[in-house]
């Protein structure tokens, strides 16, 4: 991976073609398409010429597609604009850095490449083609249907390399070990400063050199160092350059898992050595941009279950990652590939200058040894860097990860793969619907070798999003297994706020969720009660939601009640949910009578009655009426039985209104029994 060297193609013009002399543009003929580009591009025919190397760097244009070993540098950084026309066998998928038209009357797969910013300006060239001769139309094939199940580079110690191109079938099949000794090949990837096609890099190539043996180290090309001399440059700005990083991890995440790499495999960021200081960017600014981008890189794989690599020279990106090793501002990459010559070449991954040995210690290095050069095996040459490679991958991921949820908690329950030396499972959780990225992030819920926790503290109404991650004997990480809770709500009304003693009341509910406010429908609900001076709850009804959610219940309280409805949860990712409080009075039944209610004056008549329930030694209070208020005329004590009785002797003629009331005690509310009226002639 060097930007100093750069190898020349040989180039051969297309049947037919020859640039205009004179002006500016030419036009170019493939397979009854034409498409009209500037005089200065070369045109590569790669029918006559099957080992010209597809270049990037450069503008030109390429007809067809080689499937012969391509005699391309091993490592070019940097793009140019220009245009490939092949065959239409394969889907037009459009990349950084790459526009794809598939033209199907022609049966052309058109792709444009640019560097940064000149999408518009090759768009402008594509706009110009136009179909000469129709062929049969071609549908346009459909994307590969891959499922990622390739690690790469997952547990290795010894040699790779890495080429600029990814070789023919033929060619890794000439250098597979021991015919060479090397095990592993760096492949680009992604990235918008890529400058080799990658005609052989396909889903199917990639398993069928996995199946015979090889492993593989994933580029990506990507913004540089805004102190470089390269085109595309990340911001100066750290939070911008963190974001970028994120982005561009996103990005490399698409295309591994296109190419059929799962998660646990390492892609690499590919940063190129960068002067520092710099005369307009200084040395702290171009640093902290690298650093930046490099943490939003991290962030981005990791929270995805990929694992971070940053490709860097020793003494630029690798020094100045290895002077925050330790610090909290920048998450570092897991892995580190740098880049170190000497001579004799040092063909381990030890660095006795820039990185400490104790980073990066546990089988997390790569280091290139060897820049661009010729080696031959089976006959077959390939332009190529040299690697030494000690790396392991980390454990697997939950088997399983479930819950069950409660109202106010949930019961976690997760499955460790088999053959894990477990160091620990940690499991962190989010309010949300977003888990933490990292194993340092949100709120901690767990960490220990056990296989079930109860989450608690969880509030009413409220969705969790919990992550939980495997830390294996060494203290690598694997990916995250997600668990999404959902929050419930659950409503309560009364059909009377207060009842009179042995009455009956209806308690309504609804249950929802927080993100559809649907109502849950076929579950049950619980109706709790508890009475209004007591604080032990009991379940007193639970009935099924109906199709809306909803559900009632018919109760009898004997005191004061306060009520609330609650769901449970359940194991299909609901939480349970609480209802608020709904206090219910119960009013006692208080009688009143009069022995006679008409009297002379000097007379008397007994008021009386009784209380239910009986409350015996309690108070009743005699009541006057007197204009709008009630004065209190007399006071007695309820009997055994709850009885009481009043001598009523006026000292006036006229009609007199009386009532007893009774006041509220813990259990029972005020209550007041109805007026009867005196006579007195």
């Amino acid at each position: 991976m060097r930007l100093w060297k750069f190898a020349l193609p040989v180039l051969v013009l297309a049947t037919g073609v020859t640039p205009a002399q004179g002006v500016s543009d030419q036009t170019v003929s493939y397979r009854g398409y034409q498409v009209t580009v500037p005089a200065s591009w070369q045109v590569v025919d790669l029918a006559k010429n099957p080992t010209a190397c597809v270049r990037f760097d450069r503008p030109a244009v390429y007809l067809g597609r080689s499937t012969a070993q391509a005699d391309c540098p091993a490592h070019l950084v940097g793009r140019s604009e220009g245009l490939v026309l092949e065959p239409l066998d394969k889907p037009a998928q459009s990349t950084d850095g790459e526009v794809q038209v598939a033209v199907q009357d022609a049966g052309v797969l058109a792709t444009a490449y640019y560097a940064p910013g000149g999408e518009q300006s090759v768009r402008k060239v594509l706009s110009t083609g136009q179909v000469t001769s129709k062929s049969a139309r071609l549908a346009q094939p459909q994307a590969e249907a891959v499922t990622p199940s390739i690690v790469a580079t997952g547990n290795l110690t010894g040699q790779a390399f890495d080429a600029c191109t990814a070789p023919s079938q033929s060619a890794m099949d000439a250098w597979l070990f021991p015919n060479s000794n090397y095990k592993a090949i760096g492949i680009y990837i992604s990235g918008g400063l890529r400058r080799c096609g990658q005609p052989n890099l396909t889903s199917s190539w990639v398993a069928a050199n996995a199946a015979k043996g090889w492993q593989f180290l994933l580029i990506d090309v990507g913004m540089q160092a805004p102190c470089s001399n390269l085109s595309s440059r990340m911001s100066t700005d750290p939070a911008t350059a963190r974001n970028q990083g994120q982005t561009a991890a996103a990005n490399a995440i698409t295309q591994a898992q296109a190419l059929g790499f799962a998660q646990r495999s390492a892609i690499y960021s590919d940063i190129e050595a960068y002067p520092s200081p710099n005369a307009t960017v200084p040395a702290g600014v171009c640093k902290a941009a690298v650093l930046s981008y490099l943490s939003g890189w991290t962030v981005g794989l990791n929270s995805r279950g990929y694992v971070s690599g940053a490709y860097v020279g020793a003494a630029s990106g690798a020094a100045d990652l290895s002077s925050v090793y330790n610090g909290t501002t920048y998450t570092r990459p897991d892995n580190i590939w740098f880049a170190r010559y000497s001579t004799p070449p040092v063909t381990d991954t030890s660095d006795n200058k820039y990185i400490p040995a104790t980073y990066w210690a546990n089988h997390q290095r790569v280091h290139q040894y060897v820049g661009g050069h010729d080696e031959t095996y089976g006959g077959v040459t390939i332009n190529i860097d040299s690697n030494a490679v000690d790396l392991t991958a980390p454990p697997a991921a939950l088997t399983s990860f479930t819950a069950t949820g409660a109202a106010g908690s949930a019961a976690l329950r997760w499955t460790v793969p088999s053959g894990t030396t477990l160091g620990q499972v940690v499991v962190r959780r989010n309010t949300g619907t977003t888990p933490p990225a990292l194993p340092n992030n949100g709120t901690a819920v767990y960490a220990g070798t056990a296989s079930t926790t109860t989450a608690t503290g969880l509030a009413n109404a409220t969705s969790y999003a919990f992550r939980a991650w495997v830390k294996d004997s060494s203290g690598k990480v694997g990916p995250p297994s997600d668990l999404l809770l959902t929050g419930t709500g659950s409503t309560v009304a009364a059909s009377a706020s207060a009842i009179a003693y042995q009455g009956s009341v209806t308690l309504y509910s609804r249950v929802t969720r927080v993100d559809t406010k649907a109502g849950v429908v076929g579950v049950p609900m619980s109706l709790y009660s508890r009475p209004k001076n007591g604080t032990t709850w009991t379940e007193v009804a639970r009935t099924t939601s109906s199709g809306s959610g909803s559900v009632a219940s018919v109760q009898k309280p004997t005191v004061s009640t306060v009520y609330v409805w609650g769901y449970n949860g359940s194991t299909d990712g609901l939480l349970g949910s609480r209802s608020a409080y709904s206090t219910v009075e119960v009013r006692p039944t208080i009688t009143a009578s009069l022995t006679v209610a008409s009297i002379n004056l000097g007379a008397s008549t007994a008021f009386y009655g009784y209380l239910r329930p009986q409350h015996p030694g309690t108070t009743v209070y005699l009541q006057r009426q007197s204009g709008a208020s009630w004065p209190t005329v007399g006071t007695t004590k309820l009997n055994s039985t709850g009885n009481y009785a009043f001598s009523i002797k006026p000292t006036a003629r006229g009609t007199f209104n009386y009532r007893v009331v009774w006041l509220a005690d813990a259990d029972h509310a005020t209550t007041v029994s109805a007026v009867k009226s005196v006579t007195v002639k």
